[in-house]
């Protein structure tokens, strides 16, 4: 190959996907402010800053003054693979409906096994109350993985969700006749939006926002413009970031960054006229899961900062962007365990949901 190729083809490779990677800072501290919790899937600040905490095994945790109770009478939840209690978000207006959303795995429906679910409730009394079941992604399947499942609200009071192709990555992520591999887009009580991008569609799932993802399991609004940006895990490499517009296609797994788990090829397209390409993506992967962007005064240095779960390898991401494009990263809280979620707080700070260790509070140093 000739020296000049060689050259170009390097400069490309690092435009691409490999940004300034910086050492592992020594500038703040961390507590644990809720121990002992085996998988964190997703959790919530109530406006007395005590935490709902969703244990994937099934549990929602309220954790208040140092202790722990449980919230009882949720629906029946199935534990299977990667699905099970997941993701909860709070109404916008949280303190006059008192409205809670929670994901979970359900087998309501048809077939055998589960799919994703979207419910909310009120809590009265350490019970969940007044359920209703706002989505059901059908049918279920027995397959394991990729139930997506983050929850979101935008600007406008419009709850997004995500559901991963299950598994099934050669019908569900491409057909809009189908659920699964999107993201979708309700009104705070179930109904489908009127200006939702396929409603006219005879035979599309009305709910649809987005398609031609794979397993997204982050979710949240920019502070700025309010639009959502997500991330998802790719196979072996190509995990990425988009932000979510209307009835785009954001690729999968007709062009991607990565390959199969068993090293080969599953498509030789990277970009295709149609298809939205990633604002970021890592190769190899890191299995992303929750991030959340700094708004507070807290961290002055990361104001504006992207933070992102890091599965595989064990570390909380901070992702500096410019232009909407990752400019820099920082790996932080490394070797804790694996980062299943991110939140910041009522008091401004972030806090950091930790498989078999808890939820963890990050403490700058003065």
């Amino acid at each position: 190959m000739k020296p000049n190729l060689i050259c170009l083809l390097s400069l490309l490779c690092f435009i691409s996907c490999a940004q300034k990677k910086s050492k592992t800072p020594s500038n703040y501290t961390y507590e644990i402010v809720v121990p002992d919790i085996n998988i964190p899937w997703g959790f919530a600040f109530l406006p007395d800053n005590s935490i709902l905490i969703t244990e994937k095994s099934g549990v929602l945790i309220h954790f208040k003054n140092d202790s722990k109770s449980f919230i009882k009478e949720l629906p029946e939840i199935i534990v299977q693979g990667q699905g099970g209690l997941m993701d909860i978000e709070l109404h916008p207006n949280y303190p006059e409906n008192g409205w809670v959303y929670i994901s979970y795995a359900s087998s309501d429906g048809t077939g055998k096994g589960a799919n994703t679910a979207i419910m909310r409730f009120k809590i009265q009394n350490k019970t969940a109350i007044e359920k209703q079941l706002l989505y059901k992604a059908t049918p279920n399947s027995g397959r394991g993985q990729h139930f997506g499942s983050r929850l979101e609200f935008d600007n406008d009071g419009f709850l997004y969700f995500s559901i991963g192709d299950r598994g099934n990555r050669d019908i569900n992520p491409q057909n809009i006749e189908r659920d699964c591999g999107k993201i979708y887009r309700l009104l705070d009580n179930g109904n489908i939006p009127i200006d939702n991008p396929f409603v006219k569609d005879r035979n599309a799932k009305k709910a649809i926002f987005s398609y031609g993802h794979r397993n997204p399991q982050g979710m949240v609004k920019h502070p700025t413009t309010g639009k959502i940006w997500v991330h998802e895990h790719g196979p072996r490499g190509g995990d990425e970031i988009n932000i979510i517009a209307s009835g785009k296609n954001y690729g999968w797994p007709i062009i991607s960054y990565g390959i199969n788990y068993s090293g080969t090829k599953f498509t030789n397209l990277t970009t295709l006229d149609g298809m939205e390409q990633p604002i970021h993506y890592w190769k190899p992967s890191i299995a992303p899961s929750g991030m959340e962007f700094i708004t507070s005064d807290v961290y002055p240095e990361w104001k504006g900062n992207l933070m992102v779960g890091v599965l595989k390898f064990q570390y909380l991401n901070r992702c500096i962007i410019k232009n909407n494009k990752v400019i820099e990263e920082e790996k932080l809280l490394e070797g804790l365990g694996r980062v299943r979620s991110v939140k910041q707080g009522n008091d401004g700070y972030l806090y950091v949901g930790i498989e078999n260790v808890g939820i963890v509070k990050i403490i700058p140093k003065k």
